[in-house]
């Protein structure tokens, strides 16, 4: 037998759903090269099952292969996380003691974590010049394979790197460095393949945080910074950085007073102000609507439970780290971390038949968890925030149909807001309960519904939650960045350890199907993705303010006050500009404060019994009747629009 024959072949499948078969120990380099040889010389990395991986990986049986290039969109994810590597050789040729941890590509850009370096802000400069000097000088960046002992030997003062090998690499004869001029770091790639091909980088902030982000852990410095293939990419993603600090829900949430996070209350514990709770309450009011409509009933569940209910329910083993514990009379109680296993226990307190289902509560219930105190950000991350949470439980057929309204009520916030979302279904993970005819049939109505209602959305095999498949929604902020929202949840393993059931047709018991939902995801989050997303400039019906009626003197303070009744009397929030200044001061004071409508009052409309109107675009009409005025202003909010569009009506 030649030796061609008695080497082992594997099939690797490509994305358009072909097959190609290669000898085995081929890198992912090697296809690209069979597929063809420009294809071969453009790769700079691969993705084998959706994984990133280097070029130099081997491929392996079945593995589904992409090719990247530099067209291709994980391109900037590899330039990045090869201008980590650039600023951690700048940073040690500037400080050699410096200790490197990991350096990591982000959605933005890149950090990386220091030790034993003392660094502000005045430092970033020198060493941004330092970064530009490798880029400039063009270093191949070099794969190379050490034996773990020549690793451990390289990193015998670095405890970080020491820690990685021992738990990453564990077993692991040799590992991979990557290399540029005399400089190297434990890595595993991708990488491109010199210094120069980063076109354009910029360090941005420096920052604390701990290893393994677990602040039992010593404290480090992180330098954040982002690269570019260009200078014009550069430039205008810090136009974007720049525009996005002036829409930041933290600034603008002092401004408007609409919530704070003072240090005396606690870490993400915020306080909602007047301003910040009507929006709040504008928010529940509309979700309660929709929730009343589809034939949701609400109910409530206490902020703390026995422990035992989470050792029930599982979360107890999943979340107990992250959880409020607490003694209680020797027995042990905990903040709740979700809604659903009380809204589990009021379904199980009485017996059901098929005809009931499908049952669907809902509660705008207040949770907790401990997040690590670095990654609390203003809204977007907090201890303490409350989920529009939704549960139903179902039967195995209704599954379709009740996803199919949960939906549609998802698209109707999504519309009313004028928002963007990227959407995703997310499949069965390796680690997961229940049988496989469940599963398919499950991922099969989800997939269906997506499809029929034409709805774009991207694939995430493997990610689905351990009890079952789920579709997510994902909003984009000021800064590009997306957060998680809207999300429905297929629950099989719930009612198991729950032991619900309900009387079938054939009059056996029968296991629902529970499902999870939320319309927002929760609200500080929302409402953080709609400060910034309006700027501050809520629509009317949202506003804590609606109108502001503007005197031109204390002659006309009686008439103002007679408009802002009536208004106030139709159910709007109005207030009456009272303070001694003029007309025009008055009007820049409204448009900083982010009206959408200002009622000039002055002697012609006190004698006429009208008003001048101008809304935040600063668009007027004069003489204009108070009754048509409201009819407009009633429409508006009813309809919800987006924005006052009064003038010009």
């Amino acid at each position: 037998m030649s030796e061609s024959d008695s080497q082992a072949d594997v099939t690797v499948v490509l994305p358009d759903g072909s097959a190609i078969t290669v000898p085995e120990g081929s890198t992912v380099e090697d296809v690209a090269y069979e597929i063809g040889p420009g294809l071969g010389r453009d790769t700079v990395a691969g993705k084998l099952d959706g994984e990133l991986v280097s070029k130099h990986d081997e491929v392996y049986d079945g593995a589904e292969i992409e090719i990247v290039t530099d067209q291709s969109d994980e391109y900037l994810q590899v330039l990045r996380h090869s201008a980590a590597h650039v600023f951690a050789q700048a940073l040690q040729r500037e400080y050699p003691e410096a200790e490197l941890t990991i350096g990591p590509p982000t959605e933005e850009g890149f950090y990386y974590d220091v030790a034993d370096v003392d660094l502000d802000e005045d430092d970033l400069e020198a060493i941004e010049a330092e970064m530009e000097s490798i880029i400039e000088a063009d270093y191949d960046i070099e794969r190379v394979e050490r034996d773990r002992e020549e690793a451990e030997e390289i990193y015998a003062d670095n405890e970080f790197k020491r820690e990685i090998l021992a738990e990453e690499a564990a077993g692991e004869e040799t590992v991979t460095f990557y290399k540029q001029d005399a400089w190297q770091d434990l890595c595993q790639g991708p990488h491109v393949d010199s210094t120069g091909e980063i076109g354009a980088v910029e360090l941005l902030n420096i920052s604390a945080s701990y290893w393994r982000g677990d602040e039992d852990n010593q404290q480090l410095t992180r330098v954040t910074g982002t690269a570019f293939e260009s200078e014009s990419d550069l430039e205008e993603f810090l136009e974007m950085r720049e525009e996005a600090k002036e829409r930041d829900h933290r600034k603008l949430g002092q401004e408007m007073d609409l919530f704070s996070i003072p240090t005396v209350t606690g870490p993400g514990l915020p306080l909602y102000h007047p301003n910040g709770k009507t929006v709040l309450s504008e928010l529940e009011g509309f979700v309660n609507e929709l929730n009343e409509d589809a034939g949701y009933e609400q109910v409530e569940t206490p902020h703390l439970f026995r422990t035992e209910l989470w050792k029930q329910s599982g979360h107890y083993d999943n979340y107990q780290d992250d959880m409020f514990l607490l003694d209680v009379n020797d027995e042990e109680y905990g903040l709740k971390p979700m809604n659903c296993p009380g809204h589990a226990t009021i379904f199980d307190q009485k017996s059901w038949s098929y005809r009931e289902l499908p049952q669907r509560y809902f509660e705008n219930g207040k949770v907790y968890r401990k997040e690590q105190r670095g990654e609390l950000s203003g809204l977007s991350r907090v201890w303490a925030f409350t989920i529009d949470d939704g549960h139903l439980f179902v039967q195995q057929d209704q599954i379709e149909g009740e996803v199919r309204q949960v939906m549609d009520m998802i698209f109707e916030v999504i519309e009313t807001f004028d928002l963007e979302v990227e959407v995703a279904l997310a499949t069965r993970p390796e680690k997961s309960v229940g049988s496989d005819e469940i599963w398919e049939s499950a991922e099969d109505q989800l997939r269906e519904v997506l499809d029929s209602g034409g709805y774009d959305y991207d694939l995430e095999p493997g990610d689905g939650a351990f009890y079952g498949p789920k579709i997510d929604f994902s909003f984009e902020d000021a800064l590009g960045r997306t957060w998680d929202g809207p999300t429905v949840q297929l629950d099989f393993n719930m009612p198991d350890r729950f032991d619900l059931t309900y009387t079938g047709e054939d009059n056996e018991d029968h296991q629902p199907v529970m499902i999870h939902r939320a319309l927002y995801g929760s609200y500080e989050r929302f409402f953080m993705v709609l400060i910034e997303h309006f700027n501050g400039n809520f629509p009317t019906w949202l506003a804590p303010e609606q109108v502001r009626v503007l005197p031109v003197s204390d002659d006309n303070l009686g008439y103002a006050h007679r408009v802002k009744n009536e208004l106030d009397d139709a159910g709007f929030r109005v207030e009456v500009e009272d303070r001694d200044w003029t007309v025009g001061r008055k009007i820049r004071e409204a448009h900083d404060d982010r009206l959408p409508y200002m009622l000039i009052v002055g002697d012609d409309e006190e004698d006429a019994g009208t008003v001048s109107v101008r809304d935040r675009f600063e668009a007027e009409a004069d003489d204009v009747d108070l009754e048509d005025f409201l009819d407009h202003l009633e429409r508006e909010r009813d309809e919800k629009r987006i924005e006052p569009d009064f003038v010009g009506e």
